[in-house]
Parts: structure tokens; C-alpha cells; sequence
């Protein structure tokens, strides 16, 4: 296992790692809390968050085209969009759903709160 922590898969291990678990804990408030309009939610959040993945990945993209910054070899799988790796593609795209979805539970809690309060 240590191999693949080291080698060109050591990128997407860590990014399904720490990213899957919440994202997948964060759905399932959502559908428990939500229940039937759990879809109509996803249907709102997804796209705006899919949009912000792509702006990142072409702004990584043009950063990497002017020489800014660049990722290491061997550590990623060599699979590019442009000039990102898969997995940095990945990273942002995930990362939105994770804030998107954060920030539709945590409104959804205020709200239950509020209602709460004589």
C-alpha cells in the first residue's frame, strides 16, 4: 500500500480519501433532513458548483500554461484535461460539492433553528 501512497496513484488516493467520506456523510444528512425534495436540492446544488470546478480548473489551467506553478511527475496518473491532471480537475470539483452541500445544510439548520424560536 505504501507504493501507491508514493506513486502515480498517490494524488487520487488522498483526494477520495478525505473528500469521499464527507461527501457521502453530507448527502446522507441531506436526504434524512430533506427527505422528498432531497433531488430538487441536488438540482440546486450541483450545476453552480460543477460551474465553479470548471473555472478553477481553467484558471489552474492557464496558470500552469504561464509557468506559475506545475505538478510533480510520477505522482499523479498522466491523465490530463488541458494541462491539469485528472485529479486536479477532481480536487475542484469536489471541493465545490463539498461547500455547496455544507452550505445547503448549514442553512438548513438555521432555518430549523429559527423556527424554533418563539
Amino acid at each position: 500500500m505504501s507504493g501507491l501512497m508514493e506513486g502515480r496513484w498517490a494524488y487520487l488516493i488522498h483526494l477520495l480519501g478525505w473528500g469521499l467520506p464527507v461527501i457521502l456523510m453530507q448527502l446522507g444528512v441531506l436526504f434524512f433532513h430533506y427527505r422528498e425534495r432531497s433531488w430538487a436540492v441536488l438540482r440546486a446544488v450541483l450545476p453552480p458548483a460543477f460551474i465553479i470546478g470548471v473555472y478553477l480548473s481553467v484558471a489552474d489551467h492557464l496558470a500552469i500554461a504561464a509557468g506559475i506553478w506545475n505538478f510533480g511527475e510520477g505522482k499523479h496518473l498522466g491523465v490530463y484535461v488541458g494541462m491539469v491532471p485528472l485529479e486536479e480537475v477532481l480536487f475542484f470539483l469536489m471541493t465545490s460539492v463539498l461547500v455547496s452541500l455544507g452550505l445547503s445544510l448549514f442553512t438548513a439548520l438555521v432555518n430549523r433553528r429559527e423556527a424554533r424560536v418563539p
